[in-house]
């Protein structure tokens, strides 16, 4: 089957990543369904769609919105799936729903968007470890605006965290970077131990 507008993705490989390996001890760090933090963003191609499939292919790894793979409650309390569910671990999936994706070997975000890695704070008396609404453009779309390794500012809170490859990155629309300045090299970038 092959869908005509959307995707048909699965995940990568849970639902929900709510597990965290701690030496020999699996550390479950959330055991409801509602916070969206811990719904897995990780997924898989299973179909492109028949019109505007682009440079996608079947295969093909992504980052998507979390609540295509959520469960929820509806007024009477019963579970529920999300309504991008199909069947048999198949979701449907829209293409401003994908934010980041694999292509020949690396990462590379959707039109629209980039992922910044942000810097860290140098200010003693702060307990911000990391300086607010700037950080260094880590994947970019195909547009010509930014380039990988650039220092920029973003407007506050159209920042949106995700975990990749152990790294934390905001994910902002591009058309929300609001300055671009120029970067000095000694600036270190901000990644939590926790990670």
């Amino acid at each position: 089957m092959k869908p005509i507008h959307t995707f048909l993705i699965t995940p990568k490989k849970e639902r929900y990543d709510n597990i965290k390996k701690v030496n020999d001890t699996e550390l479950i760090l959330n055991s409801g369904i509602t916070d969206h933090k811990f719904v897995s963003r990780e997924a898989v191609i299973h179909e492109t769609p028949i019109i505007d499939g682009k440079h996608f292919t079947r295969g093909t790894e992504l980052y998507v919105h979390h609540n295509i793979f959520r469960r929820w409650h509806d007024v009477r309390g019963i579970e529920k799936n999300s309504k991008s569910y199909f069947k048999d671990n198949l979701y449907f999936c829209e293409l401003d729903q994908i934010f980041l994706y694999k292509h020949e070997g690396g990462w590379k975000a959707n039109q629209g968007y980039c992922f910044i890695k942000p810097l860290a704070s140098e200010d003693e008396f702060s307990t911000n470890k990391e300086k607010p609404l700037m950080g260094i453009v880590k994947y970019t779309d195909d547009s010509d605006l930014l380039t990988i390794g650039e220092k920029i500012g973003f407007t506050p809170d159209s920042e949106y965290e995700f975990i990749i490859n152990g790294e934390r990155l905001y994910r902002v629309m591009t058309k929300e970077i609001s300055i671009k300045y120029e970067y000095k090299k000694e600036e270190r970038e901000y990644n939590p131990s926790w990670l």
